[in-house]
């Protein structure tokens, strides 16, 4: 077993852990932290993405020990029940969630880009967004959530 500490949402956090262990098996089972989702297991689909050290990462593909001394932020680390993030109320209002499965990975890969850019044109909202598939909504409200929210979709339209 490996002692690994890292931060998870801002809160101190240790684990013992097998060195093969994933990150998403040790934020799921071992630090209830239930927002990553396990789909396709192959770093395919983005439903288990996690921001470490501000870079969202598959949290399928990486070891728990890889994350030493990270900051790992989750779903549950963004916005709350009482007030959601702007993501979060933007998805939420352009009707851009149904099933809910892939939205923490898409809230999580939104605030990446975001953080790199706080105006991305729909051309970089549909490259940055690409990685994170959804099999019910069919993309068009997620990115128009995401347009609206970057005060772009006036330009675009």
């Amino acid at each position: 077993m490996t002692d690994v500490r890292f931060s998870l949402n801002g809160e101190a956090a240790e684990v013992d852990v097998e060195p093969r262990e994933l990150l998403l098996d040790t934020l799921r089972d071992r630090l209830s932290a239930t927002g990553a989702h396990a789909a396709c297991e192959q770093g395919a689909c983005g439903a288990c993405t996690v921001l470490v050290n501000g870079a969202s990462v598959r949290s399928c593909l990486m070891f728990t020990v890889q994350a030493a001394g990270a900051e790992v932020r989750t779903i549950e680390g963004i916005g709350s029940p009482g007030a959601l993030h702007p993501i979060q109320q933007a998805l939420s209002t352009h009707h851009g969630l149904q099933c809910g499965y892939c939205t923490p990975g898409m809230v999580l890969t939104a605030l990446e880009m975001f953080e790199a850019d706080p105006h991305p044109s729909r051309d970089e909202i549909v490259d940055w967004m690409s990685g994170n598939l959804c099999r019910c909504t069919g993309y068009i409200n997620i990115v128009a959530a995401l347009e609206a929210l970057a005060g772009t979709a006036e330009a675009q339209s």
